[in-house]
C-alpha cells in the first residue's frame, strides 16, 4: 500500500477523498444544525395540535392528556392566544430547565452553535423552546422537552451524512482515479516509456519519440523530448563523424609530416646558392616548412583529443606579427591590399611562440582572404596594447564582415566558414589555442565595413623586482641567450 500511495494516482486519490470529506464535513455542521431546527419545529407543532385538541373539548381526562404530550414529545406545552398566555397541557418536570432557545429569530450562527453544544453534550437535559404557532394559530407556542430524544435523532442523522459522505467521496475518487490514469498516467508512462527506448541507442532515429498526447501541456513536453533528442541524435551522428574525420587527418598528417621532412633537408642547400633572391627567401622556406611539420605534429596530439598546452615564454610580439604579415605579403601577389602593424617594438607578452604565430597567422589569413574574395582593394590592421592586467592585441580590417552563419556558430568547427568553401576550422583553432594561453578571443565588430578580432591575454602574476626588468623580459633574455 505504501508504494501505492508514491505513484501519483495513489497521491491523488487520496487527495481526492480527503477534500471531498472535507468538503461533507462543512456541509455536515450547517445540515445538523437545520435538522435540529426541523425536529423542534416538528415538536413545537406536535404540542400545538394536542393543545387544540384540549382547547376543542375541556373534559379529557388526565389520562388523555398524557396520551397527548407523549405522542407530542414534551412535558408541557403553553400557547399565547389573544395575550393571554395559557398553559394547556402539563406534565411533571424531572429537573429544573436548562437552557431556552427562541426560534423566532434564530440566526443560522445561533443555530449552528446551539446544535454543536446539543450534539457533544451527553447530559440529559430538560430545555425550553419558543416558536411562531402553525397557520398563526396564536401568538407563540412554548413547550419543555428533554434532550436525550433530539440527541439521539441527529447522531442517528450525523451517521447516515457521513457515511453517505463516504459513499460519494469513494464514488468520486473512484471516477477521477480512472480519469486521471487515462489522461495523464498512461501518457507520462509512455513518454519515459519512449525515454528509455531512446536512451538505448540514440543513434537509432526511430526511438525518438513522435507527440501523440491530447492534453496540450503534455504534448508540448513531448514536442520538446523530440527536439531534444533530435539534437542529440544529429550531434552524436557529427561526433561520429568528426571521429572519423579525425582518424583521416591524423593519418594524412603523420604522412605529409614524412614529406615535409625530407623536403626539410633539402632546403638546407638552398642556403649554400650565391642568388641573392634564393638567400633572402631560404629562411623563410625553412621557417614555413618547420612551421608545417610542427602544424602535422599538432594535428596528431588533436587527433588524440589532446592540444598540448602552450610552452610559454617571454616573445617580441613585433617580431612575431612581422613573420606573419611577410608571409601574407607573398600570398596576395600583385593584389591591391596593404598591411598595418602597430605594435611596440619593446613589447614582450607571455606565450607560446609557435601556437601565438598560429593563431595571428589564422586571423590575418582569414581577413586578407575575405578582402581578396571581394576584388576590391583593402587593408589588415595588427595592433597591441597593454595595461596592469592583459596584453590586447587586435587584428582589423576592411572587409566585407562576416557573414551570418559564421557569427551564428563563431568558434565552433564544421559548423560554418567566414567565406565560400571555409569549415571554420581557423577560428575554433586561434580561440582554443588562447584559452589555452588563459585568455580570450573576442569578436569587437563585424558589419559591411569590416572585422575586428582582440585577443586578450592574462599577465598573471608577472613579478618585478626592484633594479630587474620584468618576468616576461627575463624569460625574452634566457630565450635569447
Amino acid at each position: 500500500m505504501p508504494k501505492f500511495l508514491n505513484t501519483l494516482t495513489g497521491r491523488f486519490l487520496m487527495l481526492t477523498v480527503i477534500f471531498v470529506m472535507a468538503a461533507e464535513v462543512m456541509i455536515f455542521v450547517p445540515s445538523v444544525a437545520r435538522f435540529r431546527e426541523d425536529f423542534l419545529l416538528s415538536r413545537l407543532e406536535r404540542a400545538q395540535i394536542a393543545s387544540l385538541a384540549l382547547l376543542a373539548n375541556d373534559s379529557l381526562d388526565m389520562d388523555l392528556e398524557d396520551e397527548l404530550l407523549a405522542n407530542a414529545g414534551v412535558y408541557n406545552v403553553v400557547l399565547r392566544r389573544n395575550e393571554i398566555r395559557q398553559l394547556v397541557l402539563s406534565s411533571p418536570i424531572p429537573e429544573q430547565i436548562y437552557a431556552t432557545y427562541d426560534l423566532r429569530d434564530a440566526s443560522a450562527l445561533e443555530l449552528i452553535r446551539d446544535a454543536t453544544v446539543t450534539l457533544f453534550d451527553p447530559e440529559e437535559r430538560v430545555i425550553r423552546v419558543i416558536g411562531d404557532p402553525v397557520k398563526q394559530a396564536g401568538l407563540l407556542i412554548e413547550v419543555t422537552l428533554p434532550t436525550a430524544p433530539l440527541r439521539a435523532a441527529m447522531l442517528d442523522y450525523g451517521l447516515r451524512i457521513l457515511m453517505l459522505s463516504a459513499v460519494i467521496s469513494f464514488f468520486t475518487a473512484s471516477l477521477l482515479f480512472i480519469a486521471v490514469r487515462a489522461l495523464l498516467v498512461r501518457p507520462i508512462k509512455r513518454v519515459v516509456s519512449a525515454m528509455t527506448s531512446y536512451t538505448l541507442a540514440p543513434e537509432d532515429t526511430r526511438r525518438i519519440i513522435e507527440p501523440s498526447a491530447k492534453v496540450a501541456e503534455l504534448r508540448e513536453a513531448e514536442v520538446a523530448l523530440k527536439s531534444m533528442e533530435t539534437e542529440i541524435t544529429s550531434a552524436l551522428r557529427q561526433k561520429e563523424r568528426l571521429a572519423q574525420l579525425g582518424g583521416a587527418v591524423a593519418k594524412v598528417s603523420h604522412d605529409l609530416r614524412n614529406i615535409l621532412t625530407t623536403a626539410q633537408l633539402f632546403t638546407d642547400r638552398l642556403e649554400m646558392s650565391q642568388d641573392p633572391a634564393v638567400t633572402r627567401s631560404a629562411p623563410k622556406l625553412v621557417n614555413s616548412i618547420q612551421r608545417a611539420v610542427n602544424l602535422c605534429e599538432t594535428t596528431l596530439a588533436f587527433g588524440k583529443a589532446e592540444e598540448p598546452a602552450p610552452a610559454l615564454t617571454g616573445v617580441r610580439l613585433a617580431e612575431l606579427v612581422g613573420e606573419v604579415i611577410d608571409a601574407e605579403r607573398l600570398a596576395i601577389g600583385d593584389f591591391d591590399l596593404s598591411f598595418a602593424e602597430d605594435v611596440p617594438a619593446t613589447m614582450v607578452v607571455r606565450a607560446d611562440p609557435e601556437q601565438m604565430h598560429r593563431v595571428l597567422s589564422n586571423l590575418v589569413r582569414n581577413a586578407r582572404q575575405a578582402i581578396m574574395a571581394t576584388g576590391a582593394c583593402g587593408e589588415i590592421a595588427v595592433a597591441a596594447r597593454e595595461d596592469e592586467d592583459e596584453w590586447v592585441v587586435s587584428v582589423t580590417d576592411t572587409g566585407p564582415g562576416l557573414p551570418p552563419k559564421a557569427r551564428e556558430y563563431l568558434f565552433q568547427p564544421f559548423q560554418g566558414g567566414a567565406r565560400k568553401g571555409g569549415f571554420g576550422l581557423g577560428l575554433a583553432i586561434a580561440a582554443e589555442l588562447v584559452r589555452g594561453h588563459g585568455g580570450r578571443l573576442v569578436l569587437e565588430q563585424t558589419d559591411e565595413t569590416g572585422t575586428a578580432f582582440a585577443i586578450h591575454l592574462p599577465k598573471g602574476f608577472s613579478l618585478v623586482e626592484e633594479g630587474q626588468g620584468s618576468a616576461a623580459e627575463k624569460m625574452v633574455a634566457a630565450h635569447q641567450v
